[in-house]
């Protein structure tokens, strides 16, 4: 077992974002044109992540009231199996061209394994640092993540469009599943459950029906949580799908549908956006005294270079666009986990961060079928515009959570006074 401090507790955290995030980003840059290449059109490939969205949506909770009974290191040990093994099937259906159905099943057993790490390993490190007696800024923390994520992300998609063009398309997703396995040992050997006890004993459904009842309490029932998650249903799905569509988008201006380096700069320059971010994210939050504040000016600036991507059809334009939307996207981050960590109790954190996953994943089921259709019917361009006017939806649910004058929207939560603390 390894020393329990805050600055072992950190490493470990940063460690298993780092593999997480090398593992995922090789193909990040490709999943887009990897689908379109197994034969399916904009509607259907956007129709599949759809699926990859809804089995969030439909495992969120339930993998949630797992880390939040049986453990967080269970939880994340299960994600790195699942997913390993749904990978490596979107390889056998890329080689046999498998109709769309069989996408759709995979997709969803993808989701699966990423529920199994969402709210996981953030409530794990939050209930850590607090009990191994850390009194710095969970900001910062996050921050730091955000910045080592965004490196890990930088070499993954890189690589991942290299070996594409260089080997095939399928290879970068057969790494991911053996980096998958190496996090696997990783976690086995380097994280435990500190500050919180999983349940034990034959009582697992009583437990998990408690669970999810207090998680509806203080997560749904408490409004400056409920608007962040209705703004994440709103908008969540916008985000996923510029992402993705951003790799034939940026290739089709380019002229070249084969340079898959290109569609890997795409997850190139989010990654170095989000390390930027990641740095600036303290310094942002510092200039503003709420962080709702921060997050609705964020959310403006966001609209705006969204709309400016779809109007302004120049390749060298779009890129430095892109680097605008990751940088604002980066820097939410940290505020926003800040924000939502100080509003929820440790009993229920997991739980309820997979909850407002879930939000954001159910808003991509019905945003990615809708602007992929739009890109078959009018294009990429157009629907880039259309996506920024759903995400002006953000603003007004962010200024209804700002309304609550929650203390977390000012204080850092080892900051908050015991009466304002969530508590279980």
């Amino acid at each position: 077992m390894t020393e329990n401090t805050p600055r072992s507790i950190q490493r470990t955290y940063l460690l298993l974002l780092f593999g997480n995030t090398l593992a995922a980003s090789l193909i990040w840059g490709l999943n887009a044109i990897f689908l379109l290449d197994a034969g399916l059109s904009n509607l259907e490939a956007f129709t599949a992540n759809a699926f990859f969205t809804a089995g969030m949506v439909i495992f969120e909770v339930p993998t949630g009231i797992v880390a939040d009974t049986a453990g967080r290191r269970l939880s994340y040990l299960l994600g790195t199996v699942t997913l390993a093994a749904s990978t490596l099937l979107y390889v056998a259906l890329w080689q046999i061209e498998a109709p769309f159905w069989a996408w759709a099943l995979v997709s969803i057993f993808i989701g699966l394994g990423f529920t199994f790490f969402s709210g996981a390993v953030e409530a794990w490190l939050v209930d850590a640092l607090s009990a191994t007696g850390f009194t710095g800024s969970v900001e910062s923390v996050f921050a730091r993540g955000q910045i080592v994520s965004g490196v890990a992300m930088l070499g993954g998609s890189v690589a991942g469009g290299f070996i594409a063009e260089q080997v095939s398309l399928a290879t970068p997703f057969v790494l991911r599943g053996l980096i998958l396995v190496v996090m696997f040992v990783v976690a086995y050997r380097l994280m435990y459950d500190i500050g919180f006890t999983p349940e034990k004993g034959g009582r697992v459904t009583s437990e998990m029906r408690k669970v999810a009842s207090a998680s509806i309490e203080y997560g749904w029932r408490v409004p400056a949580v409920k608007w962040l998650m209705v703004e994440s249903l709103a908008v969540g799905g916008v985000g996923i799908y510029a992402f993705y569509a951003l790799q034939p988008y940026l290739l089709e201006l380019y002229g070249d549908p084969q340079a898959y380096q290109v569609a890997g700069l795409v997850a190139a320059i989010i990654a170095g956006a989000q390390i930027l971010g990641g740095i600036a994210a303290p310094k942002i939050r510092q200039r503003f005294d709420r962080r709702t504040s921060a997050l609705i000016m964020i959310a403006v600036l966001n609209v705006v270079t969204l709309a400016l991507i779809g109007l302004i059809e120049n390749f060298w334009a779009v890129l430095a666009f892109i680097v605008v939307w990751g940088l604002l996207f980066a820097a939410a981050m940290p505020i926003r986990q800040s924000y939502l960590n100080g509003l929820i109790p440790s009993r229920q954190r997991a739980t309820i961060l997979s909850f407002d996953s879930l939000m954001g994943s159910t808003g991509g089921v019905w945003a990615q079928p809708a602007l992929g259709r739009a890109a078959d019917v009018w294009g990429y361009a157009p629907s880039y515009v259309i996506g920024a006017g759903i995400s002006a939806l953000a603003v007004p649910f962010l200024a209804l959570s700002r309304r609550e004058n929650a203390p977390a929207d000012t204080l850092d939560l080892s900051e908050l006074p015991a009466a304002a603390q969530p508590a279980a």
